[in-house]
């Protein structure tokens, strides 16, 4: 059992990493491979490039007029213009002659500037001008723009489209590269499946050896995704060894924590040099950086989202310098964290967010942050981290947010509240319609009412039934939106709440009554959302209370997570929408109809509410959303309050 108690700081490991290998020569006497000059984007010149050829390597007219000599139109004035004869290109040049010439052709011989056309009358075999040119007017001379033996590109630059037009008009067909670097990832672990045909329980579809080419891809690199290697000592020292002999980095992923099978650091150790392992960074503590053969090998734990941070921790820059491409400078911008966040003292941790600009001000809302959650790779659009002697930031706090490539703040609305389906489809259509995107923090409807008062978030979705009333929503806003201006309550749909249970109702479930069943395991909402206060308001009215209930205090945060749960075994039965169980194919039991509104909380003028508004009403969003099943959306779009 490895339990890489020697950890060091992510500063201390990044430095003895590339000091290591700057040691070694990594980074000296790179590769190079001759390409054509066509297929040279991006790639790095490993030489300076020279000219063959001048450009242009004739003097030619930049114009559609008539060629002369410049001394021959000197003294043409409007009040005393002068004559050429138009002479044939096969003529020789003579004394006050001209020729027609258009852009791009070759300057006949004895002549020096060019007149456009527009400035000459032309008629019975002569060319009458009204001012002089100047020598080499409108002429592109030989090597105006390129002078043969001339350098055209630098050693170590990054050839661009416009690049490729220069060395090409140079007289160059192909171009000295860097060689790109041939990265190996090795997927370890016996649990580890490559496709999804052979998923079973215990089983683990391997993605993360595709976002790690994908990733060297990106990073100018070139992978090479070696097969599965199970738990087994020899076989992966065996992978490793092969991997080496080809290629110029390897990456292993999985097999780096403590547990009976994890053993990479071993194989390495035996191989080279382990430089350090363990990291004080989450997630991804459990890293290892190796040195073998005089090439890096870095072990990666192997939950998708520890991956991908070392990845770009110890992978990314590393390869950008061995093609001598530039580090890629990461923007940061401030934001103010929509809710509290607690972190662990001693190590640094790196926290994904969702960004918005909300009444002004950027709001960064966090995702999830197990490590295994792949979806919070793909929707955050920045990084927020969290020093190792903090114990996290309270709402509200200011700060810097590392922005991920390609992902634009200003176009993202934030949805903070309850979830439903229908949210998803909305960002669907108006990512269409205008590149706008919505990014979803499924917080229960109170937490959406919260961040919308504090100017958190665009969108929220509620569905709050009041006790009292018997009436949803409007109760709770009149009470914690009170004074608050530049919001509105528009509905979105009515929409069936219900026990959603296993396809075939194997516990002969028929209603909330059955919940107390000893042979029943439930599975609940979070404290706040409208499904457990819609649940929390019927048991009563059956003399029930929550603590009867197996599972009760289980907690999930979406409707789907119901769904998933009740598909995987983990419950027999929870509380949600009917779509929900659609979607999964599973059965459902019908409780009661309610209402579900979304507040909008745009600055006044800021056409995005009105667009939102649109779509609820038009026929083709409504025909979407009640195809998922339990919707009905014949009032959609209708604005209830708007302050």
């Amino acid at each position: 059992m490895n339990a890489y108690l020697n950890c060091v700081s992510r500063q201390e490991a990044q430095q003895a990493w590339w000091g290591k290998l700057d040691s070694c020569g990594y980074f000296c006497h790179l590769p190079t491979e001759e390409v054509p000059v066509s297929q040279a984007l991006g790639r790095v010149t490993a030489t300076s490039v020279y000219a063959r050829q001048s450009v242009p390597h004739y003097n030619g007219s930049a114009m559609d007029g008539i060629a002369v000599r410049a001394q021959d139109t000197f003294g043409a004035s409007e009040t005393e213009p002068k004559r050429l004869s138009i002479r044939q290109k096969e003529e020789d040049f003579a004394p006050l002659g001209c020729y027609i010439v258009n852009t791009g052709e070759v300057l006949p011989q004895g002549t020096d500037a060019v007149i456009m056309i527009e400035d000459v009358l032309l008629g019975g075999g002569q060319a009458e001008i009204m001012a002089a040119a100047a020598p080499w007017q409108h002429v592109r001379i030989i090597g105006e723009d390129i002078v043969a033996n001339e350098m055209v590109l630098s050693e170590y630059h990054v050839i661009t489209p416009p690049d490729i037009a220069a060395v090409l008009a140079a007289g160059l067909d192909t171009v000295s590269v860097v060689m790109r670097p041939r990265v190996a990832v090795i997927p370890t672990g016996s649990e580890l499946v490559a496709t999804w045909q052979e998923l079973k329980p215990g089983a683990i579809l391997d993605v993360n050896s595709h976002m790690l080419s994908a990733a060297v891809v990106d990073w100018g690199g070139e992978p090479y995704r070696h097969e599965i290697v199970r738990d087994d000592e020899i076989c992966l020292k065996e992978a490793i060894n092969q991997c080496l002999e080809t290629c110029d980095m390897v990456i292993t992923n999985a097999g780096t924590s403590a547990g009976t099978a994890d053993f990479t650091t071993t194989v390495l150790a035996q191989l080279g040099e382990v430089l350090l392992h363990g990291v004080e960074i989450k997630p991804g503590k459990p890293v290892a950086l190796a040195v073998c053969q005089g090439k890096p090998v870095i072990a990666l734990p192997g939950y998708p989202v520890s991956t991908m941070l070392t990845a770009e921790l110890f992978v990314r820059d590393i390869l950008l310098a061995r093609q001598k491409l530039s580090e890629q400078k990461t923007q940061q911008v401030q934001a103010v964290l929509s809710r509290q966040v607690f972190s662990p003292l001693g190590v640094e941790e790196y926290l994904r967010v969702s960004l918005g600009e909300v009444q002004g001000r950027m709001v960064a809302a966090p995702l999830g942050r197990g490590a295994g959650i792949i979806s919070t790779l793909t929707k955050a659009q920045g990084i927020v981290s969290v020093p190792k002697y903090s114990s996290g930031f309270s709402a509200g706090t200011k700060v810097d947010v590392s922005l991920i490539k390609c992902r634009q703040a200003e176009n993202t609305l934030l949805s903070i509240g309850s979830h439903d389906l229908a949210l998803e489809i909305l960002g669907v259509f108006l990512n269409r319609q205008s590149s706008v995107k919505i990014s979803c923090a499924n917080v229960g409807s109170m937490g959406g009412v919260m961040a919308i008062r504090n100017n958190e978030a665009h969108i929220a979705g509620v569905h709050l039934l009041d006790e009292r009333t018997g009436q949803y929503n409007l109760p709770y806003l009149s009470k914690y939106l009170s004074g608050k201006k530049d919001w509105k309550l528009v509905h979105l749909a009515q929409r069936e709440q219900g026990l959603i249970v296993a396809q075939g109702n194997p516990k002969n479930i028929i209603g909330l009554a059955d919940l107390i069943r000893e042979d029943v395991r439930f599975v609940n909402r979070q404290r706040g959302s409208g499904t457990r206060m819609l649940l929390d308001y019927q048991l009563p009215k059956l003399g029930l209370k929550g603590e009867q209930i197996i599972g009760y205090g289980q907690e999930v945060a979406t409707h789907m997570a119901v769904a998933a749960s009740i598909d995987g075994g983990v419950a027999d039965v929870g509380m949600g929408i009917r779509a929900a169980a659609r979607a999964l194919e599973l059965g459902f039991i019908p409780i009661a109809q309610e209402q579900y509104d979304i507040i909008l909380n745009f600055a006044e003028g800021d056409e995005r509410a009105e667009e939102i508004i649109d779509i609820l009403k038009s026929a083709a969003f409504r025909r979407d959303v009640e195809a998922l099943g339990g919707y009905d959306l014949a009032e959609a779009g209708k604005v209830l309050v708007s302050q």
